[in-house]
C-alpha cells in the first residue's frame, strides 16, 4: 500500500464510520460541515456555494443535511429539522424512506442487487405489465432507465425511428426536459444551451398553451417538407414555473397531433405519480399520449428509476433488434422493486386523491397569506401538491426562500424562472405541517414587507439560474 492509498483508506474509513454512527457529536457536525464546504469549493463546483441559500462559503457555514426526520422532513448535522416543501424536485411523493419501498429494495438486495444482462429478469417484466395496467389506454410497452433525462432521450429516439420521414420535433418555450444533448435540445432555457454549441437539428419551439402557434408551426414544417413527427410537452410545466395550461390546451394538442400524423410525447417526470391530484397529470384533461416519460418519484425516493411507456406499434421498431436502445442499469432489480412498491403505496394510501384535497387546502392558505402583499407576489398557483409563488424579481424570491428556511421550511426556485418559488411537499405531508407551511409563508411575507427589510436584504440568486 502506497502513501496515497493509505490516505484514501483512512479518509474513506472516517466517512464510513460517520455513516454507520447512530448519532454524531457537535465536533463531528463541525468537521462534516467544514469538509462539505471545502470539498464543494475545491472538488465539485464553487458556484454551488454561492447559489445555496443555506450557505455562507466565506465563513465555512452551511446547512448540511444528514438524515431524514420522518416522512416529510430533513435533519441537518446540528439536529435541526426542516419540513420538506421541495420534495427533491418531485422525488419524494410517497415521503422519505417509506417503509414499504425500503423493505422491497432491501428484500431484493438480499436476493440479488443487479441482473446478469443476459437472463430474463422477472421484476422488469412485472413492472412493465404493471405500467400497462396503470397508464392511459394504449400504452402497452415500457423501456426502463435511470432518470428523466434518459426517459426523454428514449422517447425522442423512439419517435424518430417510428417515421423516419418525419424528423421534426416540436417542444414548448419554458419547457424543461433534461440536460443531455437530446433532452437539452428540447429544453428551452437559453443559459443551459448556449455554452454547448449547436443542439440537435429539427427541434422547434412554440409558446406553451398556444394552440394557434403550434398549428402554425406544424403547418409551416409540412410546407417545407420537414413534417412534425412528435410534439413533446409537460402537461404542467414544472421547472418553467408551475405553468398550468387552459383546460382545452392538451386536448387541442392531441387533436393537432392526430390531424398531422404526429406522436404526442408527454413528459410526466415531475407531474406523474400522483403529484397533481391524479396518477398522471394528463388524466385531468382526458388525454392519452403516444409516449409517456416517467422518473423522479417513480423510484419512491429510494432508487433512481425512469421509464418510457408507449404504444406497441412505436416500440415495434425495436423488436427486430432489441439492442438498438438499451441501458446497463436501467430496469435493474432494485429500481424495479422500488417502483413496484411505490405504485402499490400510491394506490393503497390513495395519495393522488390526498394530493388533490390537501393541495386545494394549501393553495387557499397560501393565497390568504399572499393577498396583502401585491407589491411582492405576482401570483400563487398550483394543481394538487405542485404549487408556486411568483415574485417580481429573483432577489425577492431568493430572500423569501431564506426566510422560509429560517422558519424550518425548505423551498426552492425553478430552473427556468428564478422568480418562481415552488412548494412541492411529499404527498404524505401531515395536515398540521401543511398549515404551518402556510403560516410560515404569511409570516415571511409580512417580515419582508417591513420598512427595515431593505437593510437586511438577502443576497440575490445568480441571474442565470
Amino acid at each position: 500500500m502506497n502513501e496515497k492509498e493509505r490516505s484514501v483508506l483512512e479518509y474513506t474509513q472516517t466517512v464510513l464510520d460517520l455513516i454507520d454512527a447512530r448519532q454524531i457529536t457537535p465536533a463531528d457536525a463541525t468537521w462534516i460541515t467544514n469538509e462539505t464546504v471545502e470539498a464543494f469549493r475545491e472538488h465539485i463546483n464553487p458556484g454551488f456555494l454561492e447559489y445555496r441559500k443555506a450557505t455562507n462559503s466565506h465563513a465555512a457555514q452551511a446547512v448540511v443535511e444528514w438524515s431524514d426526520a420522518g416522512p416529510n422532513s430533513y435533519r441537518d448535522v446540528t439536529g435541526r429539522e426542516y419540513i420538506d416543501c421541495l420534495g427533491g424536485f418531485g422525488i419524494f411523493n410517497v415521503g422519505h424512506r417509506h417503509p414499504k419501498v425500503v423493505k422491497a429494495v432491501m428484500d431484493q438486495l438480499r436476493r440479488q442487487p443487479l441482473h446478469s444482462q443476459d437472463l430474463l429478469d422477472p421484476l422488469r417484466a412485472m413492472l412493465a405489465k404493471t405500467l400497462a395496467m396503470l397508464t392511459p389506454d394504449g400504452l402497452e410497452f415500457a423501456f426502463f432507465c435511470n432518470s428523466g433525462t434518459e426517459a426523454v432521450e428514449g422517447a425522442l429516439k423512439l419517435a424518430r425511428s417510428f417515421d423516419p420521414a418525419k424528423q421534426t420535433i416540436v417542444a414548448a418555450t419554458k419547457g424543461f426536459h433534461g440536460k443531455s444533448y437530446g433532452s437539452l435540445s428540447a429544453s428551452a432555457k437559453a443559459e443551459f444551451r448556449r455554452p454547448f454549441g449547436p443542439m440537435l437539428p429539427n427541434i422547434e419551439h412554440v409558446p406553451f398553451n398556444d394552440l394557434l402557434a403550434l398549428r402554425d408551426m406544424m403547418t409551416s414544417c409540412r410546407a417545407v417538407g420537414e413534417d412534425v413527427g412528435a410534439v413533446l410537452l409537460e402537461p404542467i410545466q414544472g421547472e418553467g414555473g408551475v405553468n398550468i395550461p387552459s383546460d382545452d390546451y392538451l386536448p387541442g394538442v392531441r387533436d393537432l397531433c392526430n390531424e398531422f400524423g404526429a406522436l404526442l410525447i408527454l413528459d410526466e417526470v415531475q407531474t406523474g405519480m400522483g403529484r397533481t391530484g391524479t396518477m398522471f397529470a394528463c388524466e385531468h384533461y382526458g388525454v392519452a399520449p403516444d409516449l409517456m416519460c416517467l422518473a423522479k418519484a417513480f423510484g419512491g425516493g429510494v432508487m433512481p428509476a425512469g421509464a418510457v411507456v408507449g404504444r406497441r406499434d412505436i416500440f415495434a421498431r425495436l423488436f427486430d433488434n432489441p439492442f438498438l436502445h438499451t441501458s446497463t442499469f436501467g430496469g435493474n432489480p432494485l429500481a424495479c422493486a422500488a417502483a413496484l412498491a411505490t405504485i402499490n403505496v400510491l394506490i393503497e394510501e390513495q395519495l393522488p386523491q390526498r394530493a388533490a384535497i390537501l393541495g386545494e387546502r394549501m393553495l387557499a392558505g397560501i393565497k390568504r397569506g399572499t393577498a396583502p402583499h401585491p407589491g411582492l407576489v405576482v401570483d400563487a398557483r398550483g394543481k394538487g401538491l405542485l404549487m408556486a409563488l411568483e415574485f417580481h424579481d429573483n432577489e425577492t424570491g431568493f430572500e423569501f426562500g431564506k426566510r422560509m428556511l429560517d422558519r424550518g421550511v425548505l423551498v426552492s426556485g425553478t430552473l427556468v424562472n428564478a422568480r418562481t418559488i415552488r412548494i412541492e411537499p411529499p404527498l404524505t405531508i401531515a395536515e398540521e405541517q401543511a398549515d404551518y407551511v402556510c403560516q410560515a409563508i404569511a409570516e415571511s411575507l409580512n417580515e419582508m414587507s417591513r420598512p427595515e427589510r431593505v437593510e437586511g436584504r438577502a443576497k440575490s440568486m445568480p441571474s442565470g439560474v
